[in-house]
């Protein structure tokens, strides 16, 4: 354990660490106490946990204890997807009282009119390193030579990995700066520490390989990670995926106490608004469910900043019923790896039957269904004059 202080440094506190065995109940104690001695405040409930810290190396630093946050069910859901089909019970992770109740009432209508029809159109992870050159026309010469030399540049890459695949190489160029976006597949695994590896092993090869040894570094911020972004929006990070169902008029009158063709008109308004104010897309909230989500199934939450970009398309039918369809063009999500095997988050993924390999796509649909519930839900409470009373009913803590 490490706990000594620089001279002179009599008062600041000391994080204790042992670099044997720093994930024990003994070392999280010990960090407990200097926390206690340093703010005059005792953590009792962050103690409470049921598994051996043990669990938790390669997944945080300096262990004290849990963060308790309560998780609601929604559903059921009904998804008619390609990886996902059945009727879905979700575990919400929140402290925002009536998100859970809202998610239900829209899953509650999208089942009564026959459920969510989910599609995962495409999928890439990215890393985007930029190479620096003397000048714009040896930039551009660069180009050429990736291009030329993209299936070594993919054996590099690749020979890192068991599970990604390099699919290809953009490119964009800003005066001596050549910037390249390297996409991959990556299984069930959300892919950012996967793709960071890998393309470190292509940038090398291509640094000792290509003539001159260009000089580069491995973020160049042009794969935008947790940062939502229009290159995401058009060309894709983590998956692709859609949401649509056709709302059964009656059944939306009945359990939402508005018609379609109001909902309709609200549209309307609210894509002009969405546009004025330049949000990252035209959907309401897909946040707050994405981040419940994310939380309960152990997935990075910061990862919220770019799954969140969603787009609403909407028809009114003839026949009286609303279709309603949301894009999520930027998420994010893993089956395995990163927190999705500890043991809270394990068991919510096993609960919608997505732990492990061969699941990832089957979480996306299950994501973006959800979403679609939440937007119908918020939109319907807008539109009803629901939204106000539902916090005042369900949202405020007085405590």
């Amino acid at each position: 354990m490490t706990t000594t202080a620089r001279p002179g440094d009599r008062r600041r506190p000391h994080v204790p660490r042992d670099p044997v065995e720093d994930h024990t109940l003994r070392m999280a104690q010990a960090r407990r106490e200097v926390l206690a001695e340093h703010t005059g405040v005792v953590p009792r409930h962050v103690t409470g946990h049921t598994f051996d810290p043990a669990v938790l190396k390669g997944n945080i630093e300096n262990f004290i204890g849990v963060a308790q946050v309560p998780i609601g069910l929604a559903g059921p859901l009904r998804v008619n997807g390609e990886h996902a089909r059945g009727d879905f019970l979700v575990p919400l992770a929140t402290t925002e009282g009536t998100l859970v109740a809202s998610y239900n009432r829209g899953m509650r209508l999208l089942t009564e009119s026959g459920g969510v029809t989910t599609t995962v159109v495409e999928e890439s992870m990215q890393r985007g390193p930029v190479f620096s050159f003397a000048d714009a026309r040896q930039a551009r010469d660069f180009g050429g030579w990736v291009e030329e030399h993209f299936e070594d540049i993919r054996r590099a890459a690749e020979a890192t990995t068991r599970h990604g695949r390099l699919l290809g190489i953009g490119q964009y160029q800003v005066g001596p700066l050549r910037y390249l976006r390297f996409n991959y597949a990556t299984g069930d695994a959300a892919g950012q520490n996967l793709t960071g590896r890998a393309t470190r092993a292509a940038c090398e090869w291509i640094r000792t390989a290509c003539p001159g040894g260009p000089a580069y570094l491995l973020s160049g911020n042009v794969d935008t990670d947790k940062k939502h972004s229009q290159i995401n929006t058009l060309l894709t990070r983590g998956r692709r995926v859609v949401a649509e169902a056709v709302l059964d008029r009656h059944a939306l009158r009945e359990l939402m106490g508005v018609e379609a063709a109001e909902l309709y008109r609200w549209r309307q308004v609210t894509m002009t608004g969405a546009a004025l104010a330049g949000a990252a897309g035209n959907g309401a909230h897909a946040a707050n469910g994405l981040a419940a989500l994310f939380i309960a199934t152990g997935q990075d939450v910061a990862d919220v900043a770019e799954s969140h970009a969603s787009f609403s398309y909407t028809r009114l039918l003839d026949s009286g019923d609303y279709y309603w369809s949301i894009t999520l063009p930027a998420l994010i999500v893993a089956t395995r790896g990163g927190g999705t095997g500890l043991p809270t988050q394990r068991e919510c993924l096993e609960l919608l039957g997505c732990l492990g390999d061969g699941k990832a796509g089957r979480l996306a649909e299950i994501c973006a269904a959800t979403v679609l519930a939440g937007e119908v839900s918020l939109a319907a409470a807008v539109v009803g004059d629901d939204w106000v009373d539902a916090h005042e009913r369900l949202g405020r803590n007085r405590a």
